[in-house]
């Protein structure tokens, strides 16, 4: 089977998810998942769902990304990946590199998200059954050749000491920060709450910090948000973290805002609890960048309005990863393309 055939394949895919039948059975897949794991709304599936069929799964993006590496590799391997159960069918990147590299893939699913992982499986195996013959789902990973795992920094340890001897990618805690100037507009801050709250933050990509030069923006940023409330509190899990930051914060007396919704406190940790938006102020523009470059190993996304600052996406865009956005900085093709 030709990296033509493959990519043809995950083209063919694209198509079905957007088409109407597509679109009836990833509704019916929301619910299942939502069945399993109440993060999963059946929004946040959809939104998943559009990212991957929008943004990967498109002829354009799949030749072009393709083309940037070999096609076929000299011996065919069996690469163990630990998937991530964060944000809805958020290993599903790991398995088109995979499959697209030439490769057959042995997948530990996440318990969190076994519903949506496995319903794309079955329609890559639909679509190409001899591609489908190179997808193997299992419970160790003893037989791989070489290993992707995606986790926290104390399960990477644990990666490291059972996987550190063959060929691997081993995945860290990141998170991504936003970068304001003060003028954004209220549209602009609108969109930076996607990028804060989307998949109620759970996502390596979402804001859990944001970078400003001073607090005067925080108010209207809670003002605007505030058309959000309905959505997100709409969800028990959400609100039960909401309720418990809130109540450790008044009773420590620690300073913050509050909109119903988010929680915002000063802090100079990068990664913040769920409902919880940390905040920093800096002076210059170099004691941004000095930040920025220090924290360079712990941040996945820069964003900022219209993305300004330089190598940053922009507010509402976090959640949307290309095919080149690789976890970590980390190039995965290029990492199973060298086996």
């Amino acid at each position: 089977m030709t990296q033509n055939e493959r990519i043809q394949t995950f083209i063919a895919l694209g198509d079905f998810l957007r088409s109407e039948q597509g679109q009836a059975e990833i509704d019916e897949m929301a619910w299942r998942a939502n069945t399993q794991n109440n993060w999963f709304t059946p929004a946040n599936v959809k939104r998943a769902f559009r990212a991957i069929s929008d943004h990967m799964l498109t002829a354009n993006a799949l030749t072009e990304w393709a083309a940037q590496y070999p096609p076929e590799p000299e011996t065919p391997m069996t690469v163990g990946v630990v998937m991530a159960g964060n944000i809805p069918a958020v290993g599903f990147h790991d398995l088109l590199c995979v499959l697209v590299s030439g490769h057959r893939i042995m997948a530990k699913l996440s318990s969190q998200d076994i519903v949506l992982i496995k319903y794309l499986i079955q329609k890559i195996t639909d679509l190409n059954p001899a591609l489908g013959e190179r997808i193997t789902v299992a419970e160790r990973l003893n037989a791989a050749d070489a290993f992707i795992a995606t986790g926290s920094d104390n399960t990477a340890r644990y990666f490291d000491y059972y996987f550190g001897k063959r060929p691997h990618i081993i995945r860290r805690n990141r998170t991504s920060v936003g970068v304001l100037t003060g003028v954004e507009s209220d549209e602009q801050l609108l969109a930076l709450s996607e990028d804060v709250l989307s998949y109620y933050g759970l996502g390596c990509r979402n804001v859990s910090t944001i970078l400003i030069p001073d607090v005067e923006i925080l108010q209207r940023f809670l003002r605007v948000t505030e058309a959000l409330i309905p959505e997100y509190t709409s969800n028990h899990k959400y609100v039960n973290n909401y309720d418990y930051n809130k109540s450790i914060y008044l009773v420590n007396s620690v300073p913050h805002l509050d909109n119903c919704l988010l929680l915002m406190t000063e802090d100079n940790r990068l990664v913040s609890p769920i409902s919880v938006l940390y905040y920093q102020t800096y002076d210059t523009q170099a004691q941004l960048n000095a930040f920025l470059q220090e924290n360079a190993g712990k941040i996945q996304v820069v964003a900022s309005a219209d993305g300004w600052y330089p190598g940053s996406v922009p507010f509402g865009k976090t959640q949307m990863p290309g095919l080149s956005d690789y976890a970590d900085g980390i190039d995965t093709m290029a990492f199973l393309t060298s086996l």
